[in-house]
């Protein structure tokens, strides 16, 4: 941890520890720091996904997918004609 001495809009970081129910100025700013950082990683791995989308890349998997639940139903059909 390091100590670092910056000037900080005082309205938006009692606005912050409002919103987040935290008690001092470090427990917000520490908050907010790994929230944004989690909240930015999710945003590109949902680009990542979208792209991975958009070039087929889930087609198989859904393909397999319906087959493997058609086998199913199947099987479960057979099971109850032979009951």
């Amino acid at each position: 941890m390091s100590l670092t001495q910056v000037d900080i809009n005082d309205e938006a970081l009692a606005e912050a520890m409002q919103l987040m129910g935290t008690k001092t100025k470090k427990e917000t700013i520490n908050r907010a720091l790994e929230e944004y950082a989690a909240r930015t990683k999710r945003l590109q791995a949902l680009r990542e996904l979208a792209e991975m989308g958009a070039r087929g890349d889930f087609d198989a998997a859904a393909e397999a997918h319906r087959a493997a639940k058609e086998a199913w139903k199947a099987a479960f059909a057979e099971e109850e004609q032979d009951a």
